[in-house]
């Protein structure tokens, strides 16, 4: 069992930074490819960013790259997304999640394990 816990949302004008932070409980985070999805309301979940268990593979959706970035610190049990040049259109519930058999990550929200609970990002125009 994972427990994943986010931090790091909050209220940013558009332009500005956020990173979030996911801590992972368990000694088997180093084997677990994580996974950034966002939800607005009214829309789906969808998949922001992904990293493979190693961080030697990485995907960003179309509409963050170049502008975010994922990363992990498998000594910290800790996944991170740097989110630079925020949007209006980011404002979101952001969620990470962690896949068992983490060599690949996935981009489908069924393909992941554990749920965080998830932080409130609101960018402001």
């Amino acid at each position: 069992q994972v427990q994943l816990v986010e931090s790091g949302g909050g209220l940013v004008q558009a332009g500005g930074s956020l990173r979030l932070s996911c801590a992972a409980s368990g000694r088997t985070f180093s084997t677990y490819a994580m996974g950034w999805f966002r939800q607005a309301p009214g829309k789906e979940r969808e998949v922001v960013a992904a990293i493979s268990w190693s961080g030697g593979n990485k995907y960003y959706s179309d509409s963050v790259k170049g502008r975010f970035t994922i990363s992990r610190d498998n000594a910290k049990n800790t996944v991170y997304l740097q989110m630079n040049s925020l949007r209006p259109e980011d404002t979101a519930v952001y969620y990470c999640a962690a896949k068992r058999s983490g060599i690949a990550y996935s981009t489908s929200p069924t393909s992941y394990d554990y749920w965080g609970q998830g932080t409130q990002v609101t960018v402001s125009s």
